[in-house]
């Protein structure tokens, strides 16, 4: 593994945040390089099939940006959203897990959800690999 840098994980965003939810979830995460030139990158593990932490594309595992894999966490955890009028972008929603009494914000609901749901189940720091960091 790479070296690991404590983040508040009220600042986790991108593939930080994705790569924190999938120690969350119990997915197994790697680092590889994909080409021998290219520096590593980070992957989540089901079975044989490796997908991208953080990708562009729909190929790629990113709860924090994308319904299809961060929505079914909400169900799954009985999360809840809540959009706050009159504050800034970067705090529009709170969202959190059932069973949290403090909610997470964020600019968007799957980063709100997914960073309450990393601080409630690993603490208001987490450790994550420096190349995941903006």
């Amino acid at each position: 593994m790479t070296d690991l840098i404590e983040v508040r994980v009220s600042n986790l965003v991108g593939a930080a945040l994705d790569w924190a939810v999938a120690q969350v979830e119990g997915i197994s995460t790697i680092m590889l390089s994909p080409r021998k030139e290219e520096p590593p990158k980070p992957f989540v593990l089901f079975g044989s099939l490796a997908l991208s932490v953080g990708g562009e594309d729909q190929s790629s595992y990113t709860p924090s940006s994308c319904w299809h894999c961060g929505g079914p966490l909400i169900d799954k955890h009985g999360g809840s959203v809540q959009h706050d009028r009159g504050v800034p972008l970067s705090t529009r929603y709170s969202a959190g897990p059932d069973g949290d009494a403090v909610w997470c914000y964020g600019p968007t609901p799957l980063i709100a959800f997914c960073r309450g749901l990393v601080r409630y189940k690993l603490g208001d720091t987490v450790q994550v690999p420096k190349e995941l960091l903006p």
